[in-house]
């Protein structure tokens, strides 16, 4: 085997989706997705809910991506001067998310998270991070001991209680004139309270410091303008990814001009950051997330997924606990690691793809029925798990 891991996604890994010495015949490769559907080698379907990690809002190979995307490889991909598609998208972006006033595009969030906490840092002249939530593999969010990452680095940055007022406030008031940033995923396993959010907005403001959402998840899933048009918390910078181009490579940092302007000090770069593709793939999928209101669709297809798993919960309360998420992406919660691994697993072998751990995910191409069917595979296995001897 070729690349050490298995594959260069890690969340893309048997072992991560399935749990460590899985049996043969799960399905490991795919080979082609269409709607909300994927087809491994062996040529098996499975009705998926993982959707690529959250990366497709729309379903696979949406008509008007694919032929946005189509469109702009016959138009060339990249050239030496910047494409008029870029600042095209910069505008609809600001129209949609009022907090994104001025843009920068990147190709993965990883990347665009990075670049809001260098301009966080070139604003204001500090180091201090305060950090919540998964924001990707660079160095800057790393714990400490993390291989490869230095101490000086990870010392930075500390870790910030989700939906904790009070020790919010302590740690914000704590790094005080020290702080740059505090960077949070809105959405962690719940909604954000209001009083959290409120709490982050006075606090960074009084300090000196920005608040930037990263919203790679939420972002044209929980409305169209994200968590901040949803829960509030008038963040300084946004990030972007995930369902941004439906399945293309492409993220982006955006926030008050003010802010934004300092990226013309602050090095953020990528030759392949305003190729065609991913752009015109991007604008295809706003127009078809305005056009079909898709976020409401979320929302409603959604909640008969989140509800479900709420009911399969009350049945079988000596393997689940209560779903967690929202249902737009949301989870169960298991008594024991090796239940979720077992129901991973027999819900594979009955067709259907759903992830043990944070995240699942609802597109466009769900309907109520692909739900119910997903739904009952899954209590299908629940009730092979709890039989005697299971």
């Amino acid at each position: 085997m070729r690349i050490p891991g298995f594959t260069s996604t890690a969340s893309k890994r048997p072992e991560a989706l399935f749990g460590p010495g899985a049996p043969r015949g799960l399905p490991v490769r795919f080979t082609r997705s269409e709607g909300a559907r994927l087809w491994d080698e062996q040529g098996r379907e499975y009705l998926d809910f993982v959707m690529a990690l959250g990366a497709v809002g729309l379903g696979y190979g949406h008509p008007a991506v694919s032929r946005a995307a189509h469109a702009a490889v016959d138009a060339g991909v990249v050239g030496s001067l910047p494409p008029e598609a870029e600042e095209r998208l910069a505008e609809r972006l600001a129209g949609l998310v009022p907090a994104m006033e001025r843009t920068r595009f990147l190709k993965t969030g990883a990347e665009a998270v990075a670049a809001a906490v260098r301009l966080a840092r070139t604003h204001t002249g500090r180091d201090g991070l305060l950090r919540c939530g998964y924001h990707g593999w660079h160095d800057w969010c790393q714990s400490p001991g993390a291989p490869g990452v230095p101490g000086a680095v990870t010392a930075l940055a500390e870790e910030l209680p989700f939906n904790d007022p009070e020790r919010a406030r302590a740690l914000i008031r704590l790094i005080g004139d020290r702080l740059a940033a505090v960077v949070i995923e809105p959405v962690i396993e719940g909604p954000p309270s209001a009083e959290w959010l409120a709490v982050l907005r006075e606090e960074t403001r009084r300090v000196g410091a920005l608040l930037v959402f990263d919203e790679i998840k939420t972002g044209f899933r929980v409305a169209l303008g994200g968590a901040a048009e949803r829960y509030g918390g008038e963040p300084d910078l946004v990030v972007l990814g995930k369902a941004l181009a439906n399945g293309f490579p492409l993220a982006a940092v955006g926030g008050r001009r003010a802010v934004m302007e300092d990226a013309r000090r602050a090095w953020i770069s990528s030759t392949l950051a305003t190729e065609l593709v991913a752009l015109a793939a991007a604008e295809a999928t706003l127009t078809v997330m305005q056009g079909k209101q898709v976020p409401a669709h979320l929302g409603a297809v959604g909640r008969v997924l989140f509800d479900g798993l709420a009911e399969l919960a009350l049945r079988y309360p000596l393997l689940l606990d209560a779903p967690a998420g929202v249902p737009e992406m949301c989870f169960l919660k298991y008594r024991n690691e090796e239940t979720g691994i077992q129901l991973a697993r027999r819900a594979a072998e009955r067709g259907v793809l759903f992830k043990r751990s944070a995240y699942n995910f609802v597109s466009l191409a769900h309907d109520g029925g692909l739900v119910e069917r997903g739904l009952e595979a899954l209590e299908e296995s629940l009730a092979e798990l709890a039989s005697p001897g299971a």
